[in-house]
């Protein structure tokens, strides 16, 4: 197909896809060129005569992709960030094609056997370390993926891998639908209570939808709490919760059946591969090792959060009975009364602070923060090709000149499905020339009103940091094969760079110079900043909560059971940690993307923002030890040895490397403000 532009070469600015050509129907085709591509290319390896060297099968393999990979991100980002009707068919359609392809990639005996000889002989090959930490990788993913099975097993891994990218597929689309097809519409009288923000973001979602005039919140997050967070009207709270935590809970988008059938087969995969549960196989390739030290760090944590969170919620209590209220703390009370406490007690009010947190100030405020750490520029590129118009594009330069391309897709739209994430166009590497990273950051903020600026509330603030934070691992990224590129990293490290990132945006070095009022220019007030930094771990109890119940009950879900319902299970553990009846989930089962939707990248892994979180807490503490949290030699250390090292050393060496030793939970427990657990509470090791 000599004119599907995904095909072609991409000789517009910086080789970014023309995504103007790009249709939906292009897709099919290319991935389907694409993948006979690879096959040969693969083909070609296994067969070679030659003795296998790291060049003529490592490298052989990593190279034979590259049409595959270009073709697949931008379909991935599309299927993300803007995906209409056209698109999700071809995601439900390519989803488990795509599936069996890589699993007949890495269950191929010839190729096996060639890169199993290789690492027998690795000792005399004369590798690099770079080299024989890639070797290392693509053994393990052969072997994790099932190289090693009889031909029968490989039949029947083949099947499961499929149905689980189909399942996958459909799972995020329906919590897609439900949140495409609700909107809580108000009336002039229901507005009462808002901010001025809040307001002009339901106008806004109100014109998306094409209802000119209308104040609607979605059940996008950065819609939903606010709403939660300022409205008194409290019919109108619960019949949006209620919407909020349903997704895909029942109706035409029910997603318990395909939890079930989910869960089954990642249980059974795990013991074709020899492991006793999917937890086992999920985390024998991470940081913690065993099911048992991740339990060990949440329940350490739990131990100190849920007193926090029981005497957080018996003063939400006595609010309620101090104004009147006759009836119990439910679940859509508390953002409300904590909002109204967190005012009486720190004197700090969401609103007052909207004001002082303009979307282009903490955009330049996570940039200013990349120069003072890396010696990064961003320069803006309207020249360069968009999948939406909206969406924003700078050109990354260091010190060393052009690093890479980034990003910004920020506001959210009905094509776009809930939360924030980064991902790629294209991954830096070396093995074919200097190629440099394009890297993507989607958001889901509430736009404003034509010619007014974006305010986001300070937990934007630090989700733009965050992604931000990924963002600047892929760029950062200096290594030489794509295997290891990036973000490529076990997902309880992965976290890492991101987290700590968001350490910057709360530090008066960055908040007097970025947090300054959209209308006057004036900085935010001494007072309001520090009152601000007091209150940072005002809620924490809840919020630490309400994380660590999803943690848990996704370990739960991949303990080696076969057959669950759900909502059984979100009820076992519930009881089991003894979590308070006013917290709900972060994320219920039957709309937990993390762990259900896509790959499924966080299964199993949902503790691993817990774990990451035990290093950035230790991280920045070294930074403040230097009386300076931009030390040009920490920061270089920190580059080397975290954001450019990609996977090219085992993760507790990387951190080692950095740091000298590995932490234990102490920091984040000092970060969060929480008291230290008590004995019974369980304890962390690191495996």
């Amino acid at each position: 197909m000599p004119d599907n532009p995904l095909l072609t070469v991409w000789s517009g600015p910086f080789e970014v896809p023309p995504f103007g050509q790009i249709a939906p129907a292009h897709f099919r085709p290319a991935f389907e060129r694409a993948m006979a591509e690879q096959r040969a290319a693969l083909a070609r390896v296994a067969a070679d005569p030659e003795l296998p060297s790291f060049d003529n099968t490592v490298a052989a393999i990593e190279r034979s992709g590259r049409t595959l990979a270009r073709v697949d991100n931008v379909f991935s980002l599309l299927a993300g960030a803007d995906a209409d009707d056209a698109i999700m068919a071809i995601e439900r359609e390519m989803a488990p094609l795509l599936a069996a392809h890589r699993n007949a990639i890495f269950t191929d005996a010839a190729l096996f056997q060639r890169v199993d000889d290789l690492h027998a002989r690795r000792a005399d090959l004369g590798l690099t370390a770079e080299q024989a930490r890639v070797l290392e990788r693509y053994r393990l993913a052969f072997r994790r993926a099932g190289a090693g099975l009889d031909e029968a097993g490989k039949r029947r891994l083949a099947e499961i891998v499929q149905r689980l990218a189909a399942l996958g597929a459909a799972f995020g689309q329906n919590v897609l639908a439900d949140e495409q097809g609700y909107a809580l519409a108000l009336a002039p009288e229901d507005l009462a209570g808002l901010p001025e923000s809040v307001r002009a973001a339901a106008k806004g979602a109100a014109e998306e939808r094409g209802r000119g005039g209308d104040h609607v919140v979605t059940l996008g997050r950065s819609s939903v709490e606010p709403f939660l967070q300022f409205s008194p009207r409290r019919d109108l709270r619960e019949k949006l919760f209620a919407a909020w935590v349903a997704r895909g809970d029942g109706g035409a988008h029910d997603n318990n059946g395909l939890i079930a059938q989910t869960v089954a087969l990642r249980a059974e995969r795990a013991r074709l591969l020899g492991y006793a549960s999917f937890a086992d196989y999920a985390l024998d390739d991470a940081m913690a090792k065993t099911p048992a030290a991740a339990r060990g760090l949440l329940e350490a944590v739990w131990a100190a959060a849920r007193p926090r969170a029981l005497a957080e919620r018996d003063a939400l209590q006595t609010m309620v009975h101090a104004e009147g209220g006759n009836f119990r703390l439910a679940p859509w009370d508390w953002r409300y009364y904590a909002e109204k406490l967190r005012k009486a007690r720190h004197d700090l009010d969401e609103a007052d602070l909207k004001p002082y947190l303009a979307l282009d100030n903490i955009i330049e405020a996570a940039f200013f923060t990349a120069n003072r750490l890396f010696g990064l520029t961003f320069t803006p590129r309207p020249d360069v090709p968009v999948w939406r118009p909206e969406v924003r594009v700078w050109e990354v330069r260091g010190p060393r000149g052009h690093v890479g391309v980034f990003f910004g897709d920020y506001f959210a739209r009905p094509t776009k499905r809930s939360g924030a994430w980064m991902t790629s166009l294209r991954e830096q590497e070396k093995l074919a020339g200097e190629i440099r990273p394009l890297v993507v950051n989607v958001m889901n903020f509430s736009k404003a009103a034509d010619g007014e600026p974006t305010l986001l509330s300070f937990d934007d603030a630090r989700t733009l940091f965050h992604e931000f934070g990924h963002a600047l691992h892929g760029l950062l990224s200096d290594v030489t094969y794509p295997m290891i590129a990036g973000t490529n990293v076990p997902g309880d490290f992965v976290e890492l760079p991101s987290q700590l990132y968001e350490h910057w945006l709360a530090r008066p070095e960055i908040l007097q110079r970025f947090a300054r009022h959209h209308r006057t220019g004036a900085p935010m007030p001494e007072d309001l900043m520090a009152r601000l930094i007091a209150a940072r771990n005002f809620n924490q109890g809840f919020m630490t909560s309400e994380y660590l119940g999803s943690a848990f009950v996704d370990l739960d879900f991949h303990d080696g059971r076969d057959a669950v319902e759900a909502g059984a299970v979100e009820t076992a553990t519930r009881t089991d940690i003894g979590m308070p009846d006013e917290i709900v989930l972060r994320h219920r089962p039957p709309h937990f993307q993390h762990v259900f939707a896509g790959d499924g990248g966080y299964a199993a892994g949902y503790y691993d923002y817990l774990w990451s979180e035990v290093l950035d807490a230790d991280a920045f503490s070294a930074f403040e030890a230097t009386g300076d949290v931009f030390d040009p030699a920490l920061a270089r250390r920190l580059h080397d040895f975290v954001y450019a090292a990609g996977n090219s050393r085992d993760p507790a060496e990387a951190y080692r490397a950095f740091r000298g030793a590995l932490p234990g939970p102490d920091a984040l427990l000092r970060k969060r403000g929480l008291t230290n657990p008590s004995p019974e509470g369980g304890g962390w090791t690191r495996a």
